[in-house]
């Protein structure tokens, strides 16, 4: 049965950060607030967690899977960013988006688009997440908790912690978040394309919000 930690969603409590880092150190799977709604979180180079959280979500090695940065400079040293690049990320970052970039070599090639060599990369803006990227001192890989065959993210720590606790190590309580996932905008070409409509506001990128 997963650990369940209950922080507050301004000012988390260090302790249970160091706490909950030792977990992912050890491989853990942690389910954790975001800027837009939970999400699975697992080490970087775990290739075990990483699988793991692959067949949680019910996804393939063709999905993309999200290192969350604490800064842009950490984002730098995974992805190849340039000039134009840099200044669409700086007014959109920190904030409810995933950036498609094209991978450096730092990324880990199995954690890449088999076909792509491409990277998610965020900068997420709440402080329950960015005290555990702090207390890591590396990116998390992540994925938004969204259960395979379901179109909503799961939102309640309670509910994660019931459907989903024999399969994580830990859940971090840190609030409701909103139900919608980030807005993912691809930066590999020349004009930064809207791929999936979330929180964030993609005509910051020039891009008018896709029509249902």
């Amino acid at each position: 049965m997963s650990q369940f930690f209950q922080v507050h969603p301004v000012n988390p409590q260090p302790r249970l950060m160091k706490q909950a880092a030792q977990i992912i150190h050890g491989g853990g799977i942690v389910a954790v607030p975001t800027d837009s709604c939970y999400a699975l979180v697992c080490h970087l180079d775990d290739k075990a967690a990483v699988e793991r959280l692959r067949r949680i979500r019910g996804i393939d090695e063709k999905h993309h899977l999200t290192l969350l940065c604490r800064d842009l400079s950490e984002l730098g040293v995974y992805a190849r960013v340039d000039n134009q690049q840099f200044r669409l990320l700086k007014a959109a970052t920190p904030g409810p988006f995933t950036f498609i970039l094209e991978a450096t070599k730092c990324v880990p090639r199995r954690l890449s688009h088999p076909s792509r060599k491409t990277i998610g990369l965020r900068v997420p803006e709440d402080a329950v997440v960015h005290a555990l990227l702090e207390e890591l001192q590396q990116p998390l890989l992540g994925s938004t908790l969204i259960m395979p065959g379901e179109t909503e993210p799961l939102n309640d720590a309670d509910e994660i912690c019931a459907r989903l606790g024999k399969q994580l190590e830990l859940v971090i309580d840190g609030g409701a978040c909103c139900m919608e996932p980030t807005t993912v905008i691809d930066l590999t070409g020349a004009e930064p394309e809207l791929v999936r409509q979330g929180r964030g506001d993609a005509s910051v990128f020039g891009i008018a919000a896709l029509q249902d």
